[in-house]
């Protein structure tokens, strides 16, 4: 219950210029997940969630809408940093664990807001351990975790949790023929963005 108060819903929207008129305009782009990661307000999502977004809104559970900043992203690991006010009262950040030790058959769980539908909790096993996957732009992620929990668009950017809800990894993409569920998810595990994370919030990059 603690983790899915610290899972946040993501929506994007993109700067356009209107062919005619040369007016600039504000159009949604797409949502996806995220969720608290500590308590300077700082959100943590996949990097092409918000990839190409000219502003990004974050909406807690409680329904509450805050205006995020762009703290700083890595493409190569799928990962980006925004940043919400703090100055109000925040939900708590997702307990951490560790991805070094996990098994192929535990247990997992996912949270996040698959086509729209928020705050959604999903479960299954850990498939495999140390995937590659190519992401759209050529480079390839490595070390993912392979899971059959139910991963759909809108999950991206959501926390994997263990059974004890500490997070293990950020759920960020499917393999599917037909771009629904096939029970072939992949996440990025907690270890790489423990490493990545703080590099972005103090340089960006």
């Amino acid at each position: 219950e603690r983790a899915r108060d610290s899972v946040v819903f993501i929506s994007t929207r993109q700067q356009v210029r209107d062919f005619w008129t040369r007016n600039v305009f504000s159009v949604p782009r797409g949502t996806g997940s995220g969720f608290i990661w500590d308590d300077e307000g700082h959100v943590i999502t996949n990097f092409h969630v918000v990839q190409g977004a000219s502003e990004a809104t974050v909406r807690l559970a409680d329904g509450r809408d805050y205006r995020a900043t762009l703290v700083g992203a890595s493409p190569a690991h799928d990962i980006a940093v925004l940043r919400i006010g703090v100055g109000f009262q925040r939900p708590p950040p997702v307990p951490l664990g560790t991805s070094q030790d996990l098994k192929v058959g535990q247990k997992v769980f996912a949270i996040g807001n698959p086509f729209g539908l928020d705050w959604t909790l999903t479960t299954g096993i850990i498939s495999a351990l140390d995937r590659s996957l190519q992401n759209d732009a050529g480079s390839t992620i490595e070390h993912l975790i392979q899971t059959d929990a139910a991963i759909n668009p809108g999950n991206s950017g959501g926390p994997l949790l263990d059974s004890a809800g500490r997070l293990i990894g950020i759920n960020t993409a499917i393999f599917s023929p037909s771009g629904a569920s096939a029970g072939i998810g992949f996440a990025v595990p907690v270890d790489t963005v423990n490493r990545v994370v703080p590099q972005l919030i103090s340089a960006g990059r």
